[in-house]
């Protein structure tokens, strides 16, 4: 899709849906297209029809991407654009696939997204010096042992 046409549809989305920036979109298009190629079985071939990706699979391409890209700001960063969770992404997903910015297969749902990661364990956690990690992995031990009394 021409980026005009992108950036046009993106417009009309944003506006009958405001919780995701427009921002949101093209990190969202960036991180498929950059899974596609991952997951390209022949990278060294050009594919003419655009790889399939899970929305598991879409979703760790974003957290890999995601902390490539940003750092220990990727949380937040996306925080700013209104992606929380996962299901904040799927939600980005099929508001494309609505405006026709992305194809999607019979059996692919918006459920797919769910469960997928901690956004706080996946995306803050790597960026923890070893000591808070030691507390938080206590503090968890702790609640686990007072949530089975």
């Amino acid at each position: 899709m021409q980026m005009e046409n992108f950036d046009e549809k993106v417009e009309q989305i944003v506006a009958r849906d405001a919780r995701y920036g427009r921002d949101a979109y093209r990190f969202i298009r960036e991180v498929l297209a950059h899974a596609q190629k991952k997951l390209a079985p022949n990278k060294k071939i050009q594919v003419q029809q655009p790889q399939h990706v899970s929305g598991q699979e879409l979703l760790e391409s974003m957290r890999k991407y995601t902390l490539k890209e940003f750092g220990p700001m990727g949380k937040h960063v996306l925080a700013e654009w209104g992606i929380r969770r996962c299901e904040d992404v799927g939600e980005v997903v099929f508001n494309m696939v609505e405006a026709e910015i992305l194809s999607k297969r019979n059996q692919d749902v918006q459920e797919d997204f769910a469960g997928g990661f901690d956004f706080e364990e996946a995306l803050a956690q790597p960026f923890l010096p070893p000591s808070k990690l030691r507390q938080k992995s206590q503090a968890r031990s702790d609640a686990d042992k007072e949530t089975r009394q």
